[in-house]
């Protein structure tokens, strides 16, 4: 399975962050699977990487041209592919992935998050969606969305689209779990409720 992974570029974070990303990329190589992400070399995705590459796993880093300066970008991978634009490099991840794995973020693995949902919401995207809510991390994020369902600018049902996990272990069960939500004529039907 080609996993992929959004998540934190920042070299700023608590180690627990660091910890827990690096545990899933190490899940990622011993349960035989690919990871892709976004290309850098540090901060959770790089810890994820660094962790996937050296456990054996085939990495596909994809990251725009314009990242691609002495020190950015994590190049030990199988494949490194540099596209022109940031959204040429989300589609492609999109298109390589059968699944996502969301870590802790900024406004960019957000952006990223928002987008994949919305395109499994409207049927474009049917793949497993995992947020690993390290440290409850994203309470307030789950927050947000049972408001702006609450206030019926989206239907209850979007939050259905992606699972919830603690532990990177869970995270890679709920990933491997069948989707209970399948064809997308019921997800555009709820979308215009």
């Amino acid at each position: 399975m080609n996993i992929c992974v959004y998540g934190a570029s920042s070299e700023k974070l608590e180690s627990k962050y660091y910890d827990a990303a690096a545990e899933m990329g190490r899940l990622i190589a011993e349960n035989g699977h690919t990871l892709v992400f976004g290309g850098g070399r540090e901060g959770l995705m790089g810890s994820c990487a660094k962790a996937a590459f050296h456990g054996g796993a085939h990495v596909i880093g994809i990251a725009p041209g314009f990242f691609d300066i002495p020190g950015v970008l994590f190049k030990s991978c199988g494949q490194f592919i540099l596209t022109d634009t940031m959204r040429d490099r989300k589609a492609m991840m999109e298109e390589k992935a059968d699944g996502f794995i969301l870590l802790p973020g900024g406004i960019g693995s957000f952006e990223e998050f928002f987008e994949t949902l919305t395109l499994k919401q409207l049927g474009q995207l049917d793949k497993p969606i995992v947020i690993l809510n390290t440290d409850g991390y994203y309470e307030p994020m789950f927050a947000m969305l049972k408001n702006t369902a609450q206030q019926k600018f989206m239907s209850e049902s979007c939050m259905e689209l992606y699972k919830v996990a603690s532990t990177p272990a869970e995270a890679m069960e709920k990933l491997m779990e069948k989707d209970e939500l399948h064809g997308s004529v019921r997800r555009l039907a709820d979308y215009n409720k």
